[in-house]
């Protein structure tokens, strides 16, 4: 390992070979410093990000490369989307889509271990795929990220070049008060949510109202892709379960969350093929899993990665995280969403999806009119309950005119 500021490291990216496919931190932990650098030295390369935020280069030479798009890579001239469930995107390291370069954003090394902080995720597959095949490492080392444990925890020899900085990590924009609908959805949610569940939330505005219903809860365990600030309230009401660490990948929030994130022995940030392992997630106590989806049809399908056929996100850890509540003993998967979707101006419960399946099956739907259970229901009664307890009440004739057309009867 040795350290160099960032002008040697573009001098140093500048001498690789070909067009490198670099990989690097995303959501909210991306050292943009080193992508500058990064797109400066090279004429051409391939960016994987996960859930890329705004800034990613976006010129001739630069492809965008990613499992799950973020607004950084939504409309990049250069997309190349890799549909793929979370769990199973290490894979594509050791197969298809080798890494040449992994720069990954770290906290200062303590005993000898740096710390991927608050994005753990997919890297620990990235850089062992890299180093495999004699690839580069870079840590990009922040003073300002917090220092996690768990899989987080990076071995100083594993790494080839240290580069540090110093700058604050970014934070979410303060979220609006939920609107009417919004907060129903979410009181929906939380009578379902009982003492002792293990909880999954997914992203979105409906998950996040839906853990501040929950502070009377008592015993919560997490275990989840991701978190939030949501975090900070289940801890203040003492509705979690001391006895358990919170296990995710990954998480953003503000500086208040970092702050308690970092040093903190009873969080553990593990790698995605853990975290998103349906196997392991099936193994806790009443998993319930919360995302949301753009929209269900009467088959209990769910469209959460397209828009107007193109590509909005992508599969995520939804997929696994419905198949490992499902298997649970005393889990369930619900996909909280407003029955209206009020830019469109939408029904956000449909007949049958135009759209690619995202996930299907869950245990219910849940929207501001109620919940349909959906699992152990025929897809009669799948249907009636999807039109009766969650469509909005203006379409809901419509759909049963709809629902007859595809055979799932009537009123």
């Amino acid at each position: 390992m040795r350290r160099a500021d960032l002008d040697q490291l573009q001098r140093l990216f500048a001498g690789l070979p070909g067009v490198p496919r670099v990989v690097v931190s995303g959501n909210a932990a991306t050292p943009w410093e080193a992508v500058a650098a990064l797109d400066r030295s090279l004429p051409a390369y391939r960016l994987w990000m996960l859930n890329a935020a705004s800034g990613v280069p976006d010129r001739p030479g630069v492809i965008a490369e990613t499992p799950f798009v973020g607004v950084g890579m939504r409309r990049h001239s250069a997309l190349d989307y890799l549909p793929s469930r979370l769990s199973m995107v290490p894979l594509l390291f050791s197969t298809v889509r080798p890494p040449d370069v992994v720069v990954v954003h770290c906290a200062p090394a303590r005993g000898g271990l740096l710390s991927l902080g608050t994005e753990v995720n997919v890297l620990p597959a990235a850089i062992e795929a890299c180093r495999a095949r004699a690839g580069l490492v870079v840590a990009v080392v922040n003073r300002q990220m917090p220092y996690t444990f768990g899989d987080a925890q990076l071995d100083e020899s594993l790494v080839d070049v240290v580069v540090e900085v110093d700058v604050p990590l970014p934070t979410p924009a303060a979220a609006p008060v939920p609107d009417d609908a919004s907060q129903a959805v979410a009181e929906h949610v939380a009578g379902l949510v009982h003492d002792g569940a293990t909880l999954q939330m997914g992203i979105g505005a409906v998950p996040d109202a839906a853990v501040g219903q929950l502070a009377s809860r008592h015993g919560l365990r997490i275990w989840t892709e991701m978190f939030s600030d949501g975090l900070l309230t289940l801890e203040r009401s003492g509705s979690l379960d001391a006895d358990h660490p919170v296990i995710a990948s990954f998480c953003f929030g503000s500086a208040e969350l970092y702050d308690h994130v970092n040093l903190n022995p009873a969080i553990r940030m593990l790698r995605t093929e853990k975290t998103n392992s349906p196997s392991l997630i099936a193994a806790n106590p009443a998993m319930t899993s919360i995302n949301t989806a753009l929209e269900v049809d009467l088959y209990g399908q769910a469209n959460a990665s397209r828009v107007r056929g193109r590509i909005h996100s992508g599969y995520g850890g939804q997929t696994d995280f419905i198949v490992g509540a499902l298997h649970s003993g005393g889990g369930q998967a619900l996909l909280a969403l407003r029955s209206w979707h009020p830019r469109a101006d939408v029904s956000t419960i449909v007949a049958f999806l135009d759209e690619p399946v995202t996930s299907f099956q869950p245990s219910a739907v849940v929207t501001e009119h109620g919940v349909a259970p959906l699992f152990g229901n025929d897809q009669l009664a799948q249907a009636r309950n999807l039109i009766e307890q969650t469509a909005h009440p203006r379409v809901r004739d419509e759909l049963w005119e709809e629902a007859r057309v595809l055979g799932l009867g009537g009123q």
